[in-house]
């Protein structure tokens, strides 16, 4: 979830499917949080972190081929797998696949990062990003024994996390 307050006061909230989009958004796009300046945290969980260029190449093989074979039907619709949280929709493919460029000065006014690996399950594909974040003093590092649906799993465990604040 991103919650900023833009220039002209209008308050904006994104959550991000796949976070893929929020990370160059908070580089390029710093908007004003709450009073206090720039986007002030980041919080991903269980997700991809990527860097400048990277996408597609931030995955397994395995979540690659079901990215495709989700988005047969049509295209270009990832879909959820069933079975999940009805509100859970389908996701553009091309968030996926295009390349982010990322002007990483705005990144570096983020005082905080938090990364939240979920660990309750099997063939995750973000274990490897849980290692690289690990080792840079940059980011915090949280591990929930919860499966990818962390509000089914572990709600209040999330929800502490969520209240660490800077």
């Amino acid at each position: 979830m991103v919650r900023c307050l833009r220039q002209d006061g209008e308050d904006r909230r994104a959550y991000d499917f796949s976070r893929l989009r929020m990370t160059p958004g908070a580089a390029q796009y710093p908007c004003k949080v709450q009073t206090a300046g720039v986007v002030r945290r980041l919080v991903y969980c269980d997700a991809y972190v990527p860097e400048d260029d990277q996408s597609w190449d931030l995955t397994t093989d395995a979540y690659r081929s079901l990215f495709l074979e989700s988005a047969a039907a049509d295209g270009y619709a990832v879909q959820p797998p069933s079975g999940r949280d009805p509100r859970v929709t389908a996701h553009p493919l091309a968030s996926f696949l295009q390349r982010i460029r990322l002007d990483t000065g705005g990144l570096r006014e983020v005082k905080t990062r938090d990364y939240v690996y979920l660990s309750g399950w099997d063939g995750t594909p973000f274990t490897t990003v849980r290692d690289r974040l690990a080792n840079d003093p940059t980011w915090r590092v949280h591990t929930l024994d919860s499966g990818h649906d962390v509000w089914r799993d572990a709600p209040q465990e999330f929800l502490e996390t969520l209240l660490l604040g800077e």
